[in-house]
């Protein structure tokens, strides 16, 4: 049983309904995309698994008792937590004010948080010392820019996602050896509306491999790491096509 914040678009839908196809039930977390949360469901369901759709503002300080009471109404374990939501937007050092950064903070950081506190021990129950596979996972999306190679004119943002790499670590060793915890570091595997086709190019003249990454090649990352990377906590591992390295 997996539970994939913000699950209705993007990289979190692909992410819901390949751990589907790994044969899971899926509950996933959406904030205002009903309809495109609906079809998600429908698709998994189409499977023959399991699926809820969970409305949650990550934004809220009592998230974690929110979204865990709407999803024990549902299912009674869990085995995997994948932290996706995420908000995302420019903001420089010089427009930054209090409100931006709390904001990016509340939803990149601090929702993850409340959700793994909130679910800690569902994620811990099914633990047998003797069989590595019944460990919790949970996988936490950060960003390659915070990871040695800033990126200008996203602050805030960075800011937050940062403190989420931060969580992961102290998180991986907190929890541990009942649950596992991992994160994906993407560098674009969903352009940003935001980026026009010169900086686009600008991006991709620094990948080696020479293309952007798609929300299939995330989802394959997180495959691994919910079913197959059982002696694994406390990594970060980064689908960038190679783009730190130059």
């Amino acid at each position: 049983m997996a539970l994939v914040t913000g699950g209705a678009k993007r990289v979190g839908r692909a992410v819901a309904l390949r751990l589907a196809e790994c044969g899971m039930d899926v509950a996933i977390t959406y904030r205002s995309s009903s309809d495109a949360a609906a079809e998600v469901v429908n698709e998994i369901r189409a499977m023959g698994r399991q699926a809820v759709a969970i409305r949650a503002d990550l934004e809220q300080r009592d998230v974690g008792e929110q979204v865990y009471k709407q999803f024990e109404r549902h299912f009674d374990r869990l085995d995997a937590l994948i932290n996706n939501a995420a908000i995302f937007w420019p903001c420089r050092l010089w427009q930054v004010d209090a409100d931006d950064y709390d904001r990016f903070q509340a939803v990149n950081a601090r929702g993850p948080l409340l959700l793994m506190r909130a679910f800690a021990s569902m994620l811990a129950d099914n633990w047998d010392e003797d069989d590595p596979a019944t460990t919790g996972r949970v996988v936490n999306f950060v960003d390659i820019h915070v990871m040695g190679e800033p990126m200008p004119g996203y602050i805030a943002y960075s800011a937050s996602k940062a403190a989420l790499l931060e969580i992961t670590t102290s998180a991986a060793v907190e929890l541990a050896p009942r649950v596992t915890v991992n994160a994906i570091a993407p560098g674009v595997v969903a352009w940003a509306e935001e980026f026009d086709e010169k900086q686009r190019q600008q991006y991709l003249a620094r990948v080696p491999l020479g293309r952007a990454g798609t929300p299939a090649d995330a989802a394959e990352a997180v495959r691994f790491l919910v079913c197959d990377a059982h002696y694994c906590t406390g990594q970060v591992i980064r689908i960038d096509g190679g783009r730190l390295l130059k």
